[in-house]
């Protein structure tokens, strides 16, 4: 081949390349600046479209809520938070950083007047899990966020609260008789899939911010065990439950449960010390559930509700967080660049899920352990369910960042 028609293909394979990148930086952020349009400040009276953002003109006994969706203390607005100020690193765009600093400084802001609104239960359930904390699910994924916040607002009320977390998950959380984080629902010690991802970015964070090792070796020891109780050698996939009263795993291979738990992964595979005694074992771990996943990816990219079941749906939120995870980990050079055609597969599923306007469909709503298959596979999708959209983000943003030319 001659030299200039060398170049002719280099140029064009570049080309292809960047507006492909471009492309999906447009799906990206299109997801994203939905989000922005939608956060609404202050308060709205329940069951009418009154919004009130004078503070001092909330009426006494009245319902209200808050005005955006995007403002409740609640878990996945945590992961929103995060990928959000993942997004103004990526692109330099100050509103994606301002998302999450305003965001978290309204709810410490009004913190009195929001516990006033809560205690007389005028307030619904919107910020309630920041009063309670009495699961991981009501702090653990929040205060991660928070921790990310924290970096750029050193405010004291802040890292108050951060040590408030803290000292729940080394001393008040619920565990097995070995230390592993369960929960008293649906029944005695169950341990849930999902609580790794409620606990272990707020304790590979915290580990961060302190410098102190317990908090790397909780995370650590909490993702051993995890597997040792909820992962399956016949599937190589994980179970959602552990039921340790009749020592036996519940009955589906969840897929945003398995999400969960791999994100929970790289979230400590990235701020743990090279030289954590446990980082091998991790490692381990980490390629063993990647390569246990590969296996059911659908033609399609995407991955289904019960992972193993093909007749349950594609299901988006668990295909962004193995995309995500997986590109994180050829990107961190923890696992071969080989592996990368996973994630960009998965990310081609995912961007067919992303209409015009933005929103995301198949995310499955939330979703509690069941006994019954049959639970998993009648989940509703509701179009642009909260549950999923930070997976997304973070999802594209990791792909985006994939080396063009590495091994396929």
């Amino acid at each position: 081949m001659k030299l200039k028609s060398v170049i002719i293909l280099i140029l064009l394979i570049h080309a292809t390349f960047s507006f492909a990148q471009e492309k999906n930086a447009d799906q990206v952020k299109r997801v994203a600046d939905l989000i922005l349009n939608e956060n609404y400040e202050g308060f709205k009276l329940t069951g009418t479209s009154q919004m009130i953002t004078d503070y001092s003109k909330i009426p006494d006994n009245e319902n209200l809520q808050l005005a955006s969706r995007y403002r409740t203390w609640e878990y996945w607005n945590g992961v929103l938070n995060t990928a959000m100020l993942k997004l103004y690193e990526y692109t330099g765009e100050e509103k994606y950083k301002q998302y999450s600093l305003k965001n978290y400084a309204f709810i410490f802001d009004n913190y009195e007047l929001l516990k006033k609104l809560d205690a007389e239960k005028h307030l619904g359930g919107d910020v309630s899990q920041l009063y309670k904390m009495g699961l991981l699910d009501h702090c653990g994924s929040m205060g991660s966020g928070l921790l990310e916040v924290y970096k750029l607002d050193k405010r004291k009320d802040y890292l108050d609260y951060l040590n408030k977390v803290a000292d729940h998950m080394l001393n008040k959380e619920v565990r097995l008789d070995d230390g592993t984080f369960a929960r008293l629902t649906p029944y005695p010690k169950t341990v849930w899939l999902d609580d790794l991802y409620m606990s272990i970015p707020f304790l590979a964070r915290m580990g961060q911010l302190t410098g102190d090792k317990k908090y790397f070796d909780l995370a650590a020891k909490q993702i051993i065990q995890f597997t040792k109780y909820l992962y399956d050698p016949q599937t190589q996939l994980y179970f959602h439950a552990y039921y340790a009263d009749e020592k036996e795993p519940g009955v589906a291979h969840w897929g945003r449960a398995n999400g969960w738990c791999i994100v929970a992964q790289v979230n400590l595979l990235e701020f743990l010390p090279k030289n954590h005694p446990d980082r091998p074992e991790l490692l381990r771990i980490l390629k063993q559930q990647i390569t246990g996943l590969a296996r059911y990816q659908s033609e399609s990219g995407l991955w289904h509700q019960i992972l193993d079941r093909t007749d349950s749906y594609l299901e988006t939120s668990c295909t962004a967080m193995f995309t995500y995870a997986i590109a994180k980990a050829v990107n961190e050079g923890w696992i071969e660049p080989r592996y990368k055609t996973i994630a960009e597969e998965g990310w081609k599923g995912v961007i067919t899920m992303i209409n015009e306007k933005g929103q995301v469909s198949n995310i499955c709503m939330g979703t509690g352990t069941s006994t019954s298959m049959v639970h998993y596979y009648k989940r509703p999708t509701p179009l642009n369910d909260i549950h999923g959209l930070g997976a997304v983000l973070f999802a594209g943003i990791e792909v985006l960042k994939l080396p063009k030319d590495a091994e396929n």
